[in-house]
């Protein structure tokens, strides 16, 4: 049973995560009920997650044929950030990861609701791309750290300062959100304890939902998806802040 929960958070994770950009929302919280620590959880959740994410990405592929340019640019300030990012998280008292973390989902949970007010029309937004790699330069930093709404983050910077349809925008999202996830999931490999067996659970899941989250994101209006994720993150963050 509880690897069955935590198949079918990866598969809810696979796609919120393509769609939207919050599946460690939902797979975070069922490594906590599956009886991991917060740290092992957090690592687990960012190897589980990668392979959903390589997933998303291949859905967008179409989308991205037109930014080569801006990918050859933002792919290795995201994963710089990424070494970044996992590195404190191995650095950092586990204490402190426990303090962080319901301050992070809450305030991605807040970034999710928040997005479409911060995001400007197209007709208005102008490419910056310095400002661009320089925002997720530390969005990628924060996905090293804690892979939780990291997608939500890249989407609104690109919202901000990137020229183009949301589905575009997406699709730089799902791909530098993949080489987060990628880089850190190679670090924690390497230097860190993954729980295996949850890591295939969420893997499995998460490469069932991403091709179904790409096929509901060009179909269910966003604004759903927002607001099911924003409600669901705060009450997380809440509940973790209770349990202490």
């Amino acid at each position: 049973m509880e690897f069955a929960i935590v198949f079918l958070a990866g598969i809810g994770a696979g796609v919120v995560n393509t769609a939207v950009g919050a599946g460690s929302l939902i797979t975070y919280p069922a490594l906590l009920l599956a009886g991991l620590p917060p740290v092992v959880a957090n690592v687990t959740n960012t190897v589980g997650l990668t392979p959903g994410s390589v997933a998303g990405t291949w859905a967008y592929r179409s989308e991205l044929r037109s930014q080569k340019r801006l990918i050859v640019l933002l792919l290795p300030v995201a994963a710089l950030g990424a070494v970044a990012g996992a590195a404190l998280l191995l650095t950092l008292p586990s204490e402190t990861f426990k303090f962080v973390v319901p301050i992070l989902i809450i305030a991605a949970a807040c970034l999710v609701g928040l997005q479409p007010l911060l995001a400007k029309s197209n007709s208005e937004v102008r490419p910056h791309h310095l400002a661009l790699a320089v925002s997720v330069t530390g969005a990628s930093v924060y996905g090293g750290y804690f892979s939780a709404a990291q997608g939500i983050i890249l989407l609104g910077f690109l919202g901000i300062f990137h020229k183009g349809g949301i589905q575009t925008q997406n699709a730089l999202k799902n791909l530098l959100q993949t080489a987060v996830n990628i880089v850190a999931a190679v670090f924690f490999l390497i230097t860190s304890q993954v729980d295996f067996r949850h890591v295939l659970c969420v893997a499995a899941g998460s490469l069932l939902g991403a091709p179904l989250g790409a096929w509901l994101a060009r179909r269910i209006p966003q604004l759903l998806f927002r607001a099911i994720v924003t409600v669901f993150g705060l009450a997380v963050g809440i509940l973790l802040i209770i349990r202490g």
